[in-house]
């Protein structure tokens, strides 16, 4: 559980410039040959296009987000984005990552039972964390060692909350 939180809890900081859903690599090449204008462009026309990625089995459908801009999208999220007037091509492809779109998922919160999973083990971290408050007596207990330790414990994160 708590491995669970810590490596979804990192990605989730970092969603800016991570995805952990899926892996995307993007390549730009120049398109051979003549392209057909926006008014003539078909699907067979796509498929040609897609033809040196593998990926003509995978068609689902093409618009014009713009002028002569083409955006050509793939089963999977995959896509290839063209502009006619230069022939520059951009083929954008999405791999999944099981494991930690899982584990995100899973830090969003998706059903009931995964809450009271969720519930319980906040409670269980509470009783340790109380319980380890007071076993130790003494210059370790909570009014030695342990107190300075507890202070900076809240102290640390409180500084990050309002700095």
């Amino acid at each position: 559980m708590v491995l669970i939180y810590a490596v979804s809890g990192l990605v989730m900081n970092h969603r800016q410039t991570f995805d952990p859903h899926f892996s995307v690599e993007r390549q730009s090449y120049t398109v051979n040959g003549p392209l057909p204008s926006a008014e003539a462009f078909t699907q067979e026309a796509a498929l040609r296009l897609l033809e040196p990625w593998g990926e003509t089995d995978h068609y689902t459908q093409h618009y014009f987000p713009e002028v002569n801009r083409l955006k050509i999208f793939l089963q999977g999220g995959s896509s290839l984005q063209v502009d006619l007037s230069t022939r520059q091509a951009v083929y954008e492809k999405l791999t999944p990552r099981p494991l930690l779109g899982a584990l995100t998922r899973l830090h969003y919160n998706p059903g009931r039972w995964w809450t009271i999973f969720a519930d319980v083990f906040a409670i269980g971290l509470l009783v340790i964390t109380v319980t380890g408050l007071l076993m130790n007596r003494g210059p370790k207990g909570l009014w030695g060692r342990g107190g300075i330790e507890l202070l900076l414990g809240l102290l640390i994160p409180l500084l990050f909350l309002f700095t």
